[in-house]
Parts: structure tokens; sequence; C-alpha cells
């Protein structure tokens, strides 16, 4: 499938509804990347350019859901795909069924109940709110923000700049995360009434449409 080189945000949004689907960095075979279809020498200059800003211009803005939802790895789902997406992928039962039916971990339970709380809080306060700042809780950390994404129950909000007493940036900005059901309320964006599988053939027909054989294949293994 070849996608011609992109070089502004809006041309990437257009890419974005038409596929439906957008990996970050390349996750199936035959098929478009972010990093791909950009030119490499405009990643992290912090101009208009720059792919590396609109990642999270994207989720800011509700032109597509941003998270790690597929394999571990980040991707934007369209508004438009999204309510399919999240039926095959997601869970319909609540996150304290599945954490009393073994289903979830505690640390990703504690996670998920702090960013309710409290919608868009960026990493670093998370992290401190759940008590998991030490070193050797990083991993579990990070593996509670993985088990969140996969299971479609977060997603990315945007970023938050790190600032100091005065208010100047003071270090790398952090990522803020949100419950997808905030995201996708705020953005005006409805669940639908079908079944896993009513969805999932939805679904394989899109792809089967814009996709080669061997990406089709892979695609049609993530969503079951």
């Amino acid at each position: 499938m070849n996608q011609p080189i992109i070089h502004t945000y809006e041309e990437a949004v257009q890419v974005i509804n038409e596929l439906g689907l957008l990996p970050l960095a390349p996750l199936f075979d035959e098929y478009p990347a972010l990093n791909r279809i950009t030119l490499e020498e405009n990643w992290h200059t912090n101009s208009e350019l720059d792919p590396w800003k609109w990642r999270t211009q994207f989720a800011a803005e509700g032109v597509a859901a941003y998270g790690k939802f597929m394999k571990k790895k980040a991707v934007f789902i369209s508004r438009g795909l999204l309510p399919y997406v999240k039926i095959v992928l997601g869970s319909q039962d609540s996150v304290q069924n599945r954490y009393n039916k073994g289903y979830m971990s505690r640390e990703a339970l504690k996670l998920f109940t702090i960013i309710s709380e409290e919608e868009g809080i960026d990493t670093r306060v998370l992290r401190a709110k759940a008590d998991m700042r030490d070193k050797e809780q990083k991993k579990s950390f990070d593996q509670a923000l993985l088990e969140l994404q996969g299971s479609m129950d977060i997603v990315v909000s945007g970023t938050k700049e790190k600032q100091d007493v005065n208010g100047e940036k003071n270090g790398w900005s952090s990522t803020s995360y949100e419950t997808m059901k905030t995201w996708m309320t705020k953005n005006k964006i409805e669940e639908l009434d079908i079944d896993k599988e009513e969805a999932r053939k939805e679904l394989i027909r899109h792809f089967s449409e814009i996709s080669s054989e061997p990406a089709l294949k892979k695609i049609s293994k993530v969503l079951g």
C-alpha cells in the first residue's frame, strides 16, 4: 500500500480519516505509519511540520484516539472507526468487575481510579498519586498504563509542560491521560449498540478495501 509523503497536519488528519487507523511507527506489513509517510528531517523540530507535535494534537482536537491500543504500540484511530475498535478490543465489563474476576492487575485498577477522578492527569502527577515514584516501581507503573490502553479504558489526552515555580517551562513535557469514556463524550463520539462479531466484520470489510493482503492478515489477527 503506497501512501504519498505528507507535510502538514491537515494532510495527516486527512490520512487518518481515510485509513481509520494509522500507527505511529510501522506495525503491519505493507501498511502506512506516521513516521514512514512524513519527512525524517521534520521530526522533533518543534515546528508546525513536526509530526511529533501532531500526535497529541490529534488527541487534543478530537481528530483521533491516541494510545498503545494494539500490540503495545501507539496508534491513532479515527472518530469513525473508534466505536467499532472499542467493541472488539475493549470490554463491556466494568474495570472493578474485571479486577474482581482476576482479569485486571491491582496497579491498573489503582491508576484507572485516579485517572477517573482527575481526567487529563499528567504522568508525573499520576505516578506520585499512585505512590509509585520509586525507581523499582516504574516497570509496574508502565505495565499498568499499557494494560489500560490495551483494554481501551484510557486514552492519551495530550501533553503538559513541566514548569518551575515561576511558571516557566522547565524540562520535558509529559503525557496526560483520561478515560476513553470521557474522551469520547467530550468529542461527541457515540458508542455503538452492536455485538463484537458484527463490529469485527465491519472493521474487516473496511480494511479489506484499503489494505494489501499481508496487511489485512496482520490486522485481522489483532482484531481476533
